[in-house]
């Protein structure tokens, strides 16, 4: 009985890192747009990285439910 508690609490607690994916998400995309809007002209140039930065990041958030379904399904 303990360890299927402990085993929800840990995929819980993964699950975590999907909230700080969608905050790094948010951040990525704003601080784009604030550059986009101080110099227009770069901004194309910036697109590539913005994009990187945003699947990079959304990796770590499917990373962490994968942990969770792991933790729930696996164990």
């Amino acid at each position: 009985m303990e360890a299927e508690a402990a085993k929800f609490l840990g995929a819980g607690l993964a699950t975590l890192g999907m909230g700080g994916a969608a905050v790094g998400v948010a951040n990525i995309f704003s601080s784009y747009l604030a550059g986009a809007l101080r110099n227009p002209s770069a901004a194309d140039g910036q697109f590539a990285r913005l994009i990187f930065g945003f699947a990079v990041t959304e990796a770590l958030g499917i990373f962490s439910l994968l942990v969770a379904l792991l933790l729930l399904f696996a164990v």
